[in-house]
């Protein structure tokens, strides 16, 4: 399958949190059209003010449902308390679009210890909110958010989930914009393995003093997907 082309406005929602800032940053030094979303819109103003600023783009800071609908792609970078609202939230203004979930199930405190949804991964949570006429993928769930607020390089794999092929091919496209490598990793439900991992990522981090465990592929890889 050949490289896909991101067409069109990613509205980044939690735009003004760690993961999504740092995403949203990348996006722009790419050149990509972008809308920030937060709970409050005044929040994503002020975040969309610096990132406008810092990167020489326009940038719209809106409440999460406006963005959501006034973009073609939808990020949720969300914690996973805030899940469920946010995506109720949307719900309505998001049918035939793509949402990118990266919302890992951490449960505080045991934020060592994995923790999954009655529905098998938050990947499959966030399908069965939003509804069939959505297209969910998940993606971004291994990565530092720290590491990526940075400029440079980040030494880590994105893997990514969804039912269909062309989707998940956006989603790769995304995770190449912002510097990183992405790669095809299956159906939506193995969402649940990279969820997990990052419970697994933050006890390396703790045990052996990591800034931010991340995951690598090895291998050579073909061009299959």
């Amino acid at each position: 399958m050949s490289p896909a082309t991101i067409h069109g406005v990613i509205a980044v929602l939690g735009g003004s949190g760690h993961l999504g800032g740092a995403l949203a940053r990348r996006w722009a030094r790419a050149g990509h059209s972008l809308v920030l979303g937060s709970r409050e819109a005044a929040k994503a103003a002020e975040a969309a003010a610096g990132l406008s600023a810092e990167c020489g783009v326009a940038v719209r800071g809106l409440s999460n449902r406006d963005a959501a609908a006034a973009a073609d792609i939808v990020v949720v970078t969300v914690p996973y308390a805030s899940q469920e609202r946010v995506l109720e939230d949307i719900r309505p203004v998001v049918a035939g679009k793509l949402v990118v979930d990266t919302t890992v199930p951490l449960v505080p405190p045991k934020v060592m210890r994995v923790q999954l949804p009655v529905e098998g991964s938050a990947a499959v949570r966030a399908q069965r909110i939003l509804g069939d006429a959505v297209t969910v993928v998940s993606a971004f769930h291994n990565v530092a958010a720290h590491k990526l607020a940075l400029s440079g390089p980040v030494d880590c794999d994105v893997l990514v989930f969804g039912d269909q092929k062309e989707a998940r091919e956006r989603v790769v496209a995304l995770a190449v914009a912002a510097g990183l490598r992405g790669l095809h990793a299956g159906a939506l439900v193995n969402s649940a393995a990279a969820e997990a991992l990052t419970s697994i990522l933050i006890f390396i981090n703790k045990t052996y003093a990591v800034d931010g465990a991340g995951l690598r592929i090895t291998g050579a890889l073909g061009t299959g997907a």
